[in-house]
């Protein structure tokens, strides 16, 4: 990944503090070709410390597409929500978007409700990307310098470790996790609840020790683990 820049969501829902209704989103505006990929409904994380806690969630335009434009509903309306985009110029699907996105989410408000939300990502054929144009020459030109790998599975009741490792020859420079809900509404604070973990790193690894309820039996849920890895200069 070329070095990143937090860039903030142009087209967020903005309502009274609940989800828009479906197909009210608005990811495939101005694109000709669109297919269009929702994420599951995402737990953000609430705390009053400074800074806030957040959460990292990715979702992948199908292969041969890439992300060309972005979306999101808020089950509550005090969630800052941003992607990480890459440099370069024009800033234009392809350049600033890959086939994958990372959504990243922090509750700023007061009276959190099981705070969530779900990822909209409007996909394009990469062919229509554009053509990067050259830049004058510096000391060093934006590259990429990580290579974030993630791992995602469904969360059952029980207990269950995941794990995603930076490859060989690479380090461990930040892990991550995020819990997802795929449902039609966003979930309540019980099921919420339900599911929690802990991320602890081990050695070029990050783990993360799962607990569900019984409550999550008829609700498909998911957790993905990020590990943000650099390879060795």
């Amino acid at each position: 990944m070329r070095r990143i820049a937090l860039v903030g969501l142009t087209s967020l829902v903005i309502g009274l503090g609940i989800a828009a209704p479906a197909g009210a989103t608005r990811e495939c505006n101005g694109l000709r070709v669109c297919v269009p990929v929702a994420g599951p409904w995402v737990v953000v994380p609430t705390g009053v410390g400074v800074p806030r806690p957040t959460v990292e969630y990715q979702v992948s335009c199908p292969k041969g597409y890439v992300a060309g434009g972005l979306d999101a509903e808020l089950s509550q309306r005090a969630i800052d929500l941003a992607f990480l985009g890459l440099l370069g110029a024009p800033v234009n699907p392809g350049i600033s978007t890959d086939r994958a996105v990372t959504f990243v989410g922090r509750y700023v408000g007061t009276s959190p409700r099981a705070p969530t939300f779900r990822p909209h990502v409007g996909c394009m054929p990469s062919a229509g990307g554009g053509v990067r144009v050259p830049t004058a020459s510096v000391l060093f030109k934006p590259d990429r310098p990580t290579t974030r790998r993630v791992r995602e599975v469904r969360v059952r009741p029980g207990s269950q470790t995941v794990v995603q490792s930076c490859a060989t020859g690479e380090r461990l420079v930040a892990a991550s996790n995020a819990f997802g809900f795929f449902t039609k509404r966003p979930p309540g604070e019980s099921l919420v609840r339900a599911v929690s973990g802990a991320l602890v790193v081990r050695g070029q690894r990050a783990v993360v020790a799962v607990k569900a309820d019984a409550e999550l039996g008829g609700v498909r849920a998911v957790v993905q683990v990020h590990a943000l890895c650099s390879r060795e200069v």
